[in-house]
């Protein structure tokens, strides 16, 4: 699987996995499956995802309990095509626990003051963008994903740095899909915008393929 990015090839290498749960170390599992296939000068790009369940910051939606805020606060949500976000009173719950109530009701006030004058997306930058990153339930998630609210990984740059330590190879962290790219976390040697141009079509997919990294080798 090849793509020319500014007129040089690179391959990408998807690496099947079993299902990833919270059980799991995302730097040992990045070893076992990808280490074996690393070259010099390879990358590994993991997805945000897959870290973040390992930190266990996925919430299963029958343990999620919506507050009046949440129910409130979500009426008042942009929710795109493309995917549930914070849309959801599930979804807006775990928001609030991660943000903490007095920082939404700013961000709720910011952006009611503003929306009429047509300036859009302050509350997601008064809250932070650990909210924006937040996956809500979809059906072509593998399960438990499917069920669950996840919050984006925490402290991405460390963890990239940890799996460097281990492999020796530059790593990011990505929040890819058919929308967008967005690189989470990476070790200093990695060019983001690149990456994220690598991966414009998202070929590590987001159902059945289970192929939550991948490794990245110019050619």
């Amino acid at each position: 699987m090849t793509i020319t990015v500014d007129g040089k090839r690179y391959a990408r290498y998807p690496i099947k996995t079993h299902v990833i749960s919270p059980k799991d170390e995302i730097t040992q599992v990045v070893a076992t499956y990808a280490g074996p296939y690393l070259k010099d000068g390879d990358t590994v790009v993991v997805s945000e995802r897959v870290v973040a369940i390992t930190q266990g910051r996925m919430y299963l939606i029958k343990d999620i309990r919506p507050s009046i805020w949440a129910n409130l606060f979500v009426k008042f949500v942009y929710k795109p095509s493309w995917g549930i976000g914070i849309g959801s009173p599930y979804t807006m719950q775990v928001a609030i626990s991660e943000a903490g109530l007095p920082r939404m009701l700013l961000a709720a006030g910011i952006s009611a003051l503003t929306k009429p004058f047509g300036i859009r997306g302050m509350f997601y930058r008064v809250v932070g963008h650990q909210i924006n990153a937040i996956d809500g339930p979809t059906p072509y998630t593998l399960p438990p994903g499917n069920m669950a609210a996840t919050l984006g990984p925490k402290d991405p740059n460390k963890v990239t740095r940890e799996i460097k330590n281990k492999l020796g190879c530059a790593v990011a962290i990505i929040d890819a899909n058919d929308i967008g790219q967005r690189i989470e976390g990476a070790t200093s040697d990695v060019d983001r915008d690149l990456i994220c141009r690598i991966f414009k079509d998202n070929p590590l997919g987001q159902s059945k393929e289970c192929t939550p990294m991948a490794i990245v080798r110019k050619i």
